[in-house]
């Protein structure tokens, strides 16, 4: 018996939605998601909010907004949970509790990589990737837990001066739908290691696996309530958390819209803010690169997550001599890469995330047609979801908004340069300062681009390599503060200075202190 199109598309729908459910109830959830209060599933009591599959762009369901109750429960539920996590047990306990939870995870790849999947369109075997490093976050991050110290300082008074680093308490993380457990590992694991209480809102498009993650690590042996998830909005849960007196530091990954209303909130109630935001990325490529391992490391560096990363490489500037035939052998390399069903094992590049930035991209790529574009992309298209193929935008100036405006998708705007100061003027011509790269065989040349290119990250002859051992972020559009490496554990304490008057008799310290 043949089935019809919309009965072959009900009963994918309807594995798809047993497939997530079975998933969710492997980490210990319900089929709808739920906020995580003090080790409590919660449902919220705010306006209703649509999950929506971005393969099938079917309603995988809806739920209520956390609303501001739920948001002050959990700033004051933390605030509880991190004076025993900080004084009431040992460093080294925190870290042996911490490579517990990364076992955890270890152990879970399997369904948080399916709910990842299916809910933020990402291709599975992206997201066992990223679910493993996770699990590394948190490993890396517990040997650090009793490795916190501060200094001895030689003050010319005569005095015992000592810095301790101490936890600043609670600290309200804000994460994007780009990579939901990822980024969620990446925040909380460097604030628990340093003695912090968290408050965590994941985007309301794609909360499950954030809640799936505190929920294995206090299934693991994480205090009840130390770490709080929010399911809900930004203008609701998310201010009320951002204006908690128990909230001490805000972190935000996302747009450079919303992160200025962040910061703007919390610097009014004098609460200093990280932000992670977006980028514009240049990727250089010299005459005398290896130009195959060059137009490989370009579609690495833009196709990859279908272009949602803010360290894309969403700027190609190649150098003039060579311009043409890298992107011609761009072209071709983009037309062999498989876009399909996240689900799929062979998947390469999934949908875009939602309907909202696939309708961004799509817009974007029709400015840069009507700019006058040579607009390269593939002719074939999918039947159904949120994609958009790989496309490359040539013929435009650096001046264009498809190279001045992050565009978040599948999308590269190349540029052809003259010389190693054009380039560098070029990449600097942005008003973003995330990452970069170049592509070249002169040892010299890399350092001076590396040297003089703006970035927070910067590769030479690769793109994309990070790791949580090493400090990530920006400056100006891009954010400020580092989110990673011991950077981070700077960001999560405070130095608290201590001085001893070692004298025989107690000294009169006026003048000391204006």
């Amino acid at each position: 018996m043949q089935l019809s199109g919309i009965t072959r598309k009900a009963r994918r729908m309807d594995d798809r939605k047993k497939a997530l459910h079975e998933a969710m109830a492997a980490v210990g959830l319900g089929a709808v998601p739920q906020s995580l209060i003090n080790g409590a599933l919660c449902d919220g009591a705010g306006a209703e909010i649509t999950l929506t599959d971005p393969f099938t762009e079917e309603v995988l369901c809806t739920y209520p907004d956390a609303d501001v109750d739920l948001a002050l429960h959990a700033c004051a539920t933390a605030q509880t949970a991190q004076q025993g996590w900080a004084k009431g047990m040992s460093a080294a306990a925190r870290g042996q509790i911490m490579q517990d939870i990364s076992r955890a995870v270890l152990a879970h790849i399997a369904p948080l990589s399916t709910i990842e999947a299916i809910i933020a369109g990402k291709p599975i075997r992206d997201c066992r990737v990223e679910v493993a490093k996770v699990a590394e976050m948190f490993a890396y991050y517990a040997g650090w837990a009793d490795k916190l110290h501060g200094e001895v300082i030689p003050v010319p008074s005569g005095h015992l001066n000592y810095t301790i680093r101490e936890p600043l308490g609670v600290v309200f993380q804000i994460t994007p739908w780009n990579a939901p457990i990822f980024t969620g590992g990446w925040q909380i694991a460097p604030a628990i290691a340093t003695g912090n209480g968290v408050v965590i809102k994941p985007s309301e498009l794609t909360p499950v696996t954030t809640v799936a993650l505190v929920k294995l690590a206090e299934d693991a042996g994480l205090p009840r309530g130390l770490v709080n998830v929010l399911c809900g909005l930004g203008p609701t849960c998310g201010e009320a958390a951002i204006k908690h007196a128990a909230v001490r530091k805000v972190v935000f990954v996302g747009s450079p819209e919303t992160g200025r209303r962040v910061a703007t909130t919390a610097s009014a109630a004098l609460k200093p803010s990280v932000l992670e935001l977006g980028g514009k990325s240049a990727n250089i490529v010299f005459d005398d690169a290896n130009i195959e391992h060059a137009c490989l490391g370009a579609q690495a560096a833009i196709f990859s997550g279908a272009g949602q990363s803010c360290v894309a490489g969403s700027r190609l500037l190649v150098h003039k001599s060579i311009h043409a035939p890298l992107i011609e052998m761009l072209e071709r390399g983009m037309n062999s890469i498989k876009l399909g069903d996240p689900l799929d094992e062979a998947t390469e590049i999934g949908p875009i995330s939602n309907a909202r930035q696939y309708a961004h991209v799509t817009g974007m790529i029709a400015a840069a047609r009507d700019a006058g574009a040579d607009v390269l992309s593939r002719s074939d298209h999918q039947e159904q979801g949120y994609f958009v193929a790989p496309t490359v935008l040539n013929g435009l100036s650096n001046t264009a908004k498809t190279a001045q405006e992050e565009i978040f998708g599948p999308v590269v705007t190349a540029i052809p340069f003259e010389d190693e100061e054009e380039a560098i003027a070029l990449a600097n011509d942005t008003a973003f300062g995330l990452a970069g790269a170049v592509w070249t065989a002169d040892v010299g040349r890399a350092h001076r681009m590396a040297d003089a290119v703006r970035a927070g990250t910067f590769w030479i002859n690769s793109y994309k390599a990070i790791h949580v051992s090493s400090p990530f972020g920006g400056s100006l559009n891009s954010g400020f503060g580092r989110s990673s490496g011991t950077d981070a554990l700077m960001e999560y304490t405070s130095a608290k200075s201590v001085w001893l008057d070692s004298a025989p008799k107690p000294r009169i310290a006026f003048g000391y202190v204006s």
